[in-house]
């Protein structure tokens, strides 16, 4: 084991972290303020960007990973244009990890948040009108900390899909190590070369976190019902 322990370069740990925190602070703010918006929509118009929005959740994330490809890739017209304006390059690049965990990530934040969104008490948001606050001081000090409970799960779960990313990330940002190898697909690749040693280093390394993330959601989900009467 300590032989083991001396070959593995743990660059695909420090990327899967560094790429499932930023994923997952882009997907928080963008999730929620997704899920208040679509709150606003009739519910024709809210069926379709829901639906838009929650797409990458069904769909296997190489196909996620295929239209990101279609998206930034050098030879299409918006990926070029990143690319001769910004010099911004997302394919075979860590930012195109940050991307790929995003997109794939995204979808939990924003069902989450629109689940808590649409638990709060209405009497407490025309309380707050009442008492003359906007309507961004409402959403702020009223909405969001009721939805307390449901945003932290979906920012937990945002982050371990974030971090457990492959299909797209693999399409996007390949398996350039140092650069772009997650965990994910470190375990991929290390199968692959039939190196099930480090293969299965690296999916211990993964389920240990999974555990730690899961039991952070139970914490939460049982902080939040600890007064409510339960029918056992």
């Amino acid at each position: 084991m300590l032989d083991l322990m001396k070959t593995i370069d743990w660059s695909p740990l420090f990327i899967s972290l560094k790429t499932g925190i930023l994923a997952t602070v882009l997907t928080f703010f963008l999730g929620i303020g997704a899920a208040r918006l679509i709150m606003k929509l009739n519910n024709t118009a809210k069926s379709i960007v829901d639906g838009i929005l929650t797409l990458p959740l069904v769909l296997p994330p190489t196909v996620a990973g295929f239209f990101l490809l279609l998206i930034f890739s050098l030879r299409r017209p918006f990926g070029k244009f990143l690319f001769e304006e910004f010099n911004i390059k997302m394919v075979q690049t860590w930012p195109g990890c940050v991307i790929a965990a995003f997109v794939i990530a995204f979808p939990l934040m924003y069902r989450n948040a629109r689940a808590a969104f649409e638990q709060v008490d209405v009497d407490m948001i025309h309380a707050g009108r009442t008492l003359g606050l906007s309507e961004r001081k409402i959403f702020w000090k009223i909405i969001v900390p009721i939805a307390a409970p449901g945003l932290a799960s979906g920012t937990v779960l945002a982050f371990a899909r974030a971090i457990g990313e492959y299909g797209a990330t693999a399409m996007l940002a390949g398996n350039i190590l140092g650069k772009t190898r997650t965990v994910s697909v470190a375990i991929a690749s290390e199968v692959a070369a039939g190196n099930w040693d480090k293969a299965g280093f690296w999916v211990f390394v993964i389920v240990i976190l999974s555990f730690f993330i899961v039991a952070v959601i139970n914490y939460i989900s049982g902080k939040n019902m600890k007064h409510v009467n339960r029918w056992i």
